[in-house]
């Protein structure tokens, strides 16, 4: 019989996805920390150029930035975090009613990375609230693998790299969980004043 017991928290990883990432970018940093805390890295945008999915709604040229953020999130708060990537998307929405950025929160493990979606699929599993976990990639034998669901531009070498150095970065953060406190500084006892 398996025993259950909590996971290792996870790091939370954001694409962003825009046509005038520039003009955007601000309103998008700050609602996102207001969410999940500080962004310890964003990467460089880079041109989006692995479908035209997302060029009627959001414009073009579009771009794309991935970022990862110093608070490691439970596993089980996939769910909540795309909610409330959803709900900024409809706070930076055109007077139109039209997505200026597209937002993908998912959690980077050792072992896997694993987006969140509102787009059921074979692969997927619900999560609750229209959300479904899509596991995107896993990493075995020293590198990130692809799986036949793969989107390309998850598959694609760039994303891996940034994939490898936020998988770096979350190691780090859990040994420096694991490490034990530092010393105490030990002080002398000091004799109690007399009254």
């Amino acid at each position: 019989m398996s025993h259950p017991h909590e996971p290792l928290t996870a790091k939370l990883v954001c694409s962003v996805l825009a046509a005038g990432l520039a003009e955007v970018w601000p309103d998008v940093i700050a609602g996102l920390e207001a969410r999940f805390g500080p962004v310890e890295i964003a990467y460089p945008a880079v041109p989006f150029i692995h479908t035209a999915y997302y060029e009627k709604e959001l414009g073009r040229p579009l771009f794309r930035r991935v970022l990862a953020f110093s608070r490691l999130l439970s596993q089980d708060r996939l769910r909540s975090a795309k909610l409330s990537t959803n709900s900024l998307e409809e706070a930076l929405t055109r007077p139109d009613g039209s997505r200026r950025v597209n937002l993908d929160p998912g959690l980077l493990t050792q072992e896997r990375f694993v987006l969140a979606t509102g787009k059921n699929f074979t692969h997927r599993i619900y999560l609750g609230d229209g959300i479904f976990g899509d596991l995107t990639l896993v990493f075995q034998a020293g590198s990130w693998q692809t799986l036949p669901w793969t989107f390309p531009d998850y598959a694609a070498a760039d994303m891996t790299a940034m994939l490898t150095d936020i998988r770096r970065r979350y190691r780090r953060d859990l040994r420096e969980r694991a490490a034990p406190p530092s010393p105490k500084t030990v002080h002398k006892e000091q004799p109690c004043p007399r009254a």
